[in-house]
C-alpha cells in the first residue's frame, strides 16, 4: 500500500514538474526576441494553424525554432485568436508583441493621394503605381468605369473630374477599382450637396456643368481664398455670353502636345476645350476639382469683373472692362520683366 501511495505521489510530481518545465519553456518562448526588419510585412492567410503559423515564421526566420507556437497558441487564451491579413512588423520585439499584433488583426496600411487639379492620366498612374494593391482597372476603358460606376456618359468617354482629392488609405490586397469607387463616390456626394445648396440664377443647367466650371476655377486659382471671385469672373461672363478664354482649357486641349508654353497660335487653334474658340464650357472637366473650387462655383462671390490677371504675388488682379484689364496685363509683364533679369 505504501509503495502504491509513493508511487502515485511520485508519478503526480512528476507530471507537475513536467508541466511546470513546459509552463516555464511557454513563458521563454512567448519573451524569445525575434528577427524583424523596420519594413518587414508578414502575410497569414485564412485557416493558418498553429504549426503552419510556427512553419512561416521560421521561413520567414523571424524565429529559429518555432515548436512552442502551438502550444501558446493552446494554453494561453490572449494569444489563441490569430487573424489573416498583412501586419508591419515595425516595433515588434519579442514572440509575444508579435502574437498580440496578430490577434489584434490590425493590418497595416497605405495611403495614396489624389491631388487638387490632377487629370485622369496622372490618376491611373497613381494606382498603377500604388503598392499592394490589387489590379482590376488595368483593361477597363474610361467609357466602361462611366458605366460601371453609373456616373453621366458624355461623347467624349472621359472620366475627368469625377475623383475627389484626398488621401485615402487601404490595406494590402485591396483593389485599386475599390479604392477608385471610394474616390468617386465622395465626389459625387460632394457634387450632389452642392447642386441641391447652390445659389439661385447660376447659369449652369445640370450639376455636371458646376463639375466642369470648378474643374476650371481649380486650375486658375492657387489662392484658396480668390477662388470666389475667379468663379464669380466665369459665371459672369457665361451670363454676358461671353467666352471664358481661360488658359487651362487652352492646355487640356492640347494634351501631349502642350510643352510648357502657350503661344498665340496655340490661343487660336480650335479643340474641343480651347475656350478663346468655343462658347461656354468644355465638354468634360478638365482635372479634378477641390471641395473648395466645388463651393466657389455654387456660391461665387456677388462681383461684376469680367476679367483677371496674375498679379506677381501668387495672386490674381480683378477688373470690371478691358481697359482696367489691359492696365492690368501691363503692369504684370512689367513686374514680370523687372523679375526676370
Amino acid at each position: 500500500m505504501k509503495k502504491a501511495f509513493s508511487f502515485c505521489f511520485l508519478l503526480i510530481v512528476s507530471i507537475a514538474g513536467a508541466a511546470f518545465g513546459g509552463y516555464q519553456q511557454i513563458q521563454q518562448f512567448v519573451h524569445q526576441p525575434v528577427s524583424v526588419q523596420p519594413d518587414q510585412l508578414l502575410t497569414l492567410e485564412r485557416g493558418t494553424t498553429g504549426k503552419k503559423l510556427a512553419d512561416l515564421l521560421e521561413q520567414e526566420k523571424i524565429i529559429d525554432n518555432a515548436q512552442w507556437l502551438p502550444w501558446v497558441l493552446k494554453l494561453q487564451s490572449q494569444f489563441n485568436n490569430v487573424k489573416a491579413g498583412t501586419y508591419s512588423l515595425n516595433g515588434i520585439k519579442t514572440v509575444g508583441d508579435l502574437l498580440t499584433v496578430l490577434n489584434n488583426g490590425k493590418e497595416v496600411q497605405f495611403s495614396l493621394r489624389f491631388g487638387e487639379g490632377e487629370t485622369w492620366k496622372l490618376v491611373k498612374k497613381s494606382l498603377e503605381n500604388a503598392p499592394h494593391l490589387k489590379r482590376q482597372l488595368t483593361d477597363k476603358t474610361e467609357a466602361e468605369l462611366l458605366k460601371q460606376f453609373n456616373l453621366p456618359e458624355n461623347a467624349q468617354h472621359k472620366l475627368e473630374g469625377w475623383i475627389y482629392p484626398d488621401t485615402y488609405n487601404y490595406v494590402p490586397n485591396s483593389s485599386d477599382e475599390e479604392l477608385l469607387k471610394r474616390a468617386i463616390s465622395k465626389m459625387t456626394r460632394t457634387l450632389d450637396k452642392a447642386w441641391d445648396e447652390r445659389d439661385s440664377n447660376l447659369p449652369l443647367a445640370n450639376k455636371y456643368e458646376m463639375l466642369i466650371l470648378a474643374s476650371i476655377v481649380e486650375k486658375e486659382s492657387g489662392v484658396q481664398v480668390e477662388r470666389g471671385k475667379i468663379a464669380s469672373v466665369f459665371i459672369n461672363r457665361l451670363k454676358a455670353k461671353i467666352r471664358l478664354q481661360t488658359d487651362p482649357t487652352v492646355i487640356y486641349g492640347m494634351g501631349d502636345n502642350y510643352n510648357g508654353n502657350i503661344r498665340k497660335k496655340d490661343l487660336e487653334q480650335p479643340t474641343l476645350y480651347n475656350t478663346y474658340t468655343i462658347d461656354g464650357l468644355p465638354p468634360t472637366p478638365i482635372a479634378n476639382p477641390s471641395e473648395s473650387a466645388i463651393m466657389a462655383v455654387a456660391h461665387p462671390e456677388k462681383t461684376d469683373f469680367l476679367y483677371f490677371v496674375a498679379d506677381g504675388s501668387g495672386g490674381h488682379k480683378f477688373s470690371r472692362n478691358l481697359t482696367e484689364h489691359n492696365r492690368a496685363v501691363q503692369e504684370y509683364l512689367h513686374w514680370y520683366r523687372d523679375n526676370k533679369k
